[in-house]
């Protein structure tokens, strides 16, 4: 796959608010990391203006010049670029007009110096020399004997130029070149148009009509302090005075007039040849795409432009214009042979069209022409039916989402996109553009369905409808639900638990009952170990309920950890920061019980126990044979990938690390991949946007998955971190029949961070396994998702907006949703309730015995921008309420004889009381033990086991196998309709790697098997 390569873009200051035409810069790859970039010391009297919105479809904020650079740009470089040009304003972007938004939306590094923000999508980092700004351009009032008769229209729905002699200037565009030229060619009025483009003639057309001065606001390419027009229309000027030359006749830069022009005929590229003179602008352009005018313009160089971009036609027109397409489009008729009589700026002897005329040429000697196009009103995908022509919104876009496709745009591929995301509102504008939103979106700004006339651009992909026109769209809208997100009387509740001695950034419940949490070095409380236990049932006093843990010899900032399937449930923690604790390998036995003190501490020895690898962001999974898979990340702090897993323990022999090269493409965007075993025991992997399995031995690859969906405008959004988003796999019923299928849920943009508001699901083992996409009612990035016992799954925690990272997300999403994958789809989700706290980079949520949901954490390190604290470190430990707890029903009891299972086993449970319904209403589920972190929630299963009662006994089978259930410890949760009991642990599959016995060192209490 591909990747987009952004990156950073210098711009430079005369005048901001106004509309001009920019040239296009490549981009090259940066990513988002762990480290904040700060600001360096500045040269002079410069200083940072903050992060602003820079709208390169309007107009970028910084216009007069720009300077790029894939691998060396940093801050210095481009204030220095500025202060060459004399500019007073600089600023750094990848690269939406000119206002300042949040710091944390600047979060892409300089590819010349990472330490330091170089803006990001749509955002720049602004700085000033504190200069006085130059004059605002302006409309020139007179020029000479020309005076300025004002703005006017020109061509607007397909009319006759206003001024129909387009016009070659000595040098770029401005009033005084435009003015000269027309006066040496004898005309009397003048007319700049669209920043660069210089018109003349000897009278305006009857059609044109008086603009708002307003509407024409492109500011000169000659000189950015006047106004050259805008789209559509004239600066027009009249000669008030006596000396005007006689007017030779023709236009601008055309040269011998007719007869004296004559189409190419040979030397075109091959298969490329004339085919006639056709009538341009009747109803429209005739070609939607235009190249740059260059006053050296020639047939072959227009014909090679159009071939190099796979077009098929090519067009000249005005002499120096040059347009392409695969189809003449508009209602196009002929034209005479003799109208065709403007020779082109670079040979005059070769035609290049005339005042609305075009000289066609095509490959090959079909040339398809479409007829005047209308809405498309039948045949529509889904419930659409067509609204109207809908004017755009002032100063925004009426709906939020947009894709542009410049050449297959049309109604249909717009609403099919829309609504396969989720969107119940789609509207296609200026011909290349597709935008989506809700219906709400546009009933909320006053939307106002206009004349259709004002909707007159052909689609490019479908030239016999119509795509909208300027500020207008051709709007669409699906009758009924396209998402049923319900809001239950009952939503539960987020409810203040502890007050908390940490901030972790892993959570784990011990087969003890109790929470263990980790923080990285130098967060919390000074001289922390970084390591606690809390017990649940001493919460209520506070100086009982935590404990200090020790041991941990190294810093655990962004590893991985999973339950291990020995019989004392061992925590394993691997991986970390930099330096050795990226080779860490940490275990801990949680012992006790609630309301006891416990005694365990963490165990470490490094160099005595490492990984082969140094690992910062890898995941870890217990597979099938019960050995520990650990994988990705990389080599340390904002380093190179580690594109390679290895085994725990370490097999015999040397070096057992399996090289990963997809991991090594998709770096840095993979981090803490989903790790999910499968019914078949191959292993499913999902990174960034791909996914694929593999098998569990050698870890090949046994099939390369579809690409994640991503966001309706960006295919490329992605799931795992940074872009993080959250994994879990659907629950598995008696007889797993079934394949296992996999939910994802939110995630981000990488540059823009634009957080992901869907989720999508797949079954990789069925025989066509493809992802299937429900939209949730919000954006979601760094989110949290925890399995319950009734088969929901809580969604939690996270913001709207940005990317994992200190100070790289903002906009908190206080609120839960619920997901229950027994309803149709879209129609799964479930508002629930809000929180106070924000919840963002390294906030963590884990399901309790009890069935409540702990909601820990939150590190986010964001500032405001006058550098106060936005988002505290956050040591409140919340727990949230489910629907089931929330209606003071009982929970059921039972007594657990047994905790030790081989698979495809019978075991009992004894005692069963419900305390609401019969023991039909019955429900028996497992959940596996897990470690979370930064949404990877690490070895999530639940398991809805085959079971018989009788009396108050109750059988319950064991998983077959190692595939549908890994081995390891499980909450095993009785169900009284809704309700859950409090669970006790089973262990099942037993200990096949004897990683009791593991590792055999001294400073290690082994468990045995």
């Amino acid at each position: 796959m591909g990747l987009l390569t952004p990156s950073a873009l210098a711009l430079a200051l005369l005048f901001t608010p106004y509309l001009v035409a920019n040239a296009q810069s490549s981009h090259s790859n940066h990513a988002f990391r762990h480290r904040r970039q700060t600001i360096p010391t500045l040269p002079g009297n410069w200083t940072s203006l903050g992060c602003y919105i820079d709208n390169t479809g309007a107009g970028r904020t910084l216009n007069a010049a720009t300077f790029a650079s894939g691998t060396t740009m940093t801050i210095e470089s481009c204030i220095n670029f500025c202060i060459q040009g004399h500019f007073i304003f600089a600023g750094t972007e990848f690269g939406n007009g000119g206002a300042p938004t949040a710091s944390t939306d600047c979060n892409m590094r300089c590819s010349g110096n990472t330490q330091e923000p170089c803006g990001s999508g749509g955002r720049l980092n602004l700085f000033t020399s504190g200069g006085t700004p130059p004059p605002a351009p302006r409309i020139v009032p007179k020029v000479g004997d020309w005076v300025s008769l004002g703005c006017w229209t020109d061509a607007v729905n397909g009319a006759p130029r206003s001024l129909a002699n387009a016009m070659n200037t000595n040098g770029p565009v401005d009033i005084e070149t435009c003015t000269t030229a027309c006066f040496n060619a004898g005309f009397h009025l003048s007319g700049t148009e669209f920043a660069g483009e210089c018109y003349c003639d000897n009278a305006l057309n009857a059609v044109s009509t008086k603009a708002a001065d307003t509407d024409c606001n492109m500011v000169c390419v000659g000189n950015n302090t006047e106004f050259c027009g805008g789209p559509n229309r004239l600066n027009v000027y009249n000669y008030t005075g006596t000396a005007l030359p006689a007017n030779p006749g023709g236009g601008g830069g055309g040269g011998p007039g007719p007869g004296n022009v004559f189409p190419v005929l040979s030397g075109l590229p091959t298969g490329w040849a004339y085919n006639a003179c056709w009538v341009d602008n009747t109803n429209g352009r005739i070609l939607q795409n235009q190249i740059p005018d260059t006053p050296t313009m020639t047939v072959e160089t227009c014909v090679q432009a159009c071939a190099a971009q796979n077009f098929t036609v090519a067009g000249l027109e005005f002499s120096t214009q040059c347009f392409c397409g695969p189809a003449l489009v508009a209602g196009a008729i002929p034209a005479l042979e003799s109208s065709c009589n403007m020779g082109c700026g670079g040979n005059t002897t070769e035609a290049c069209g005339g005042p609305s005329r075009t000289s066609v040429y095509t490959l090959g000697h079909n040339l398809t022409v479409f007829p005047v196009p209308v809405a498309q009103k039948t045949n529509l995908p889904g419930n659409f039916t067509y609204a109207g022509c809908l004017h755009e919104a002032e100063n925004s876009r009426i709906l939020p989402w947009m894709l542009e496709w410049p050449t297959n745009n049309s109604a249909t591929v717009c609403m099919e996109q829309c609504s396969q995301f989720g969107y119940p509102a789609a509207g296609v504008e200026f011909g290349i553009q597709c935008f989506c939103g809700d219906i709400t979106d546009v009933t909320s700004a006053n939307g106002v369905i206009g004349d259709e006339a004002d909707c007159n651009i052909p689609c490019p992909g479908d030239p016999a409808h119509l795509c909208g026109g300027g500020a207008r769209l051709n709007y669409y809208t699906w009758q009924g639900n396209l998402n049923v997100w319900h809001t239950p009387a009952v939503t539960g509740q987020y409810k203040f638990f502890v007050p908390g001695v940490i901030v972790p950034l892993i959570a784990t419940v011990g087969i003890n009952n109790k929470v263990s949490f980790l923080e990285k070095h130098g967060t919390g409380f000074p001289n922390s170990t970084g390591a606690y236990e809390l017990d649940l049932s001493l919460a209520s006093d506070f100086s009982k309920a935590w404990r200090q843990l020790n041991g941990l010899k190294s810093d655990v900032f962004c590893a991985g950890s999973v339950i291990l399937p020995d019989k004392a449930g061992r925590q394993l923690n691997v991986g970390g920061w930099s330096l050795d604790s990226t080779f860490g390998v940490r275990l801990f036995t949680p012992n006790g019980v609630p309301g006891t003190n416990s005694t365990g501490d963490w165990e470490e020895d490094y160099p005595a126990l490492t990984l082969q690898r140094g690992r910062w962001y890898p995941s870890a999974a217990v597979i099938p044979n019960g050995s520990v898979v650990v994988i990705g990340g990389e080599i340390g702090s904002n380093d190179k990938p580690q594109p390679n897993l290895e085994i725990l323990p370490k097999p015999d022999g040397g070096d057992t690390v399996i090289d990963l090269p997809w991991l090594q493409r998709t770096d840095p965007n993979n981090l803490y991949p989903f790790v999910i075993v499968l019914p078949s025991k191959n292993i499913f992997v999902g990174y960034w946007n791909e996914a694929r399995i593999l098998e569990p031995v050698g870890f090949q690859t046994v099939k390369e998955l579809p690409n994640i969906p991503g966001n309706v405008n960006n295919f490329l959004a992605g799931r795992t971190y940074p872009l993080e988003g959250a994994a879990m796999p659907l629950p598995q019923h008696a007889p797993y029949t079934n394949p296992l299928e996999i939910l994802i849920c939110g995630g981000s943009t990488d540059g823009g961070g634009e957080a992901n508001d869907n989720c999508v699901t797949i079954q990789p083992e069925a025989a066509n396994p493809q992802w299937v996409l429900e939209r949730m009612p919000s954006k979601r990035v760094l989110a949290c998702m925890v399995a319950l016992p009734d088969g929901t799954y809580m969604i939690m925690n996270g913001a709207t907006q940005g990317v994992a990272g200190f100070g790289l997300a903002d906009n908190p999403n206080l609120g839960a949703v619920l997901y229950d994958p027994t309803l149709p789809r879209n129609q799964r989700m479930s508002i629930l309730n809000n929180t106070i706290v924000a919840r963002m980079y390294h906030s963590e949520a884990i399901l309790l015995p009890d069935g409540r949901v702990l909601i820990s954490g939150s590190d986010p390190q964001t500032d405001n921008p006058d550098g106060t604290v936005k988002y505290p470190e956050e040591f409140r430990v919340e727990v949230y309420i489910p629907p089931y707890l929330s209606t003071s029903l009982r929970q059921p009891t039972f007594t657990l004889p047994q905790h030790d299972f081989a698979y495809n086993a019978q075991f009992t449970i004894t005692n069963v009381h419900l305390f609401q319904g019969p023991m039909s209403n019955l429900r028996i589920s497992l959940i596996a033990a897990t470690s979370s972190t930064h949404g990877n929630t690490m070895g999530a299963r639940t398991i809805f086991p085959a079971f018989s009662c009788s009396g108050t006994t109750c059988t319950i089978t064991t998983p077959p196998n190692a595939g549908v259930s890994p081995p390891g410890w499980h909450m095993l949760f009785v169900l009284d309709g809704p309700t859950p009991s409090v669970a006790q642990w089973v262990r099942i599959g037993g200990d096949p790697s004897e990683l009791g016995n593991w590792p055999n060192i001294p400073g290690f209490i082994l468990p045995g098997i």
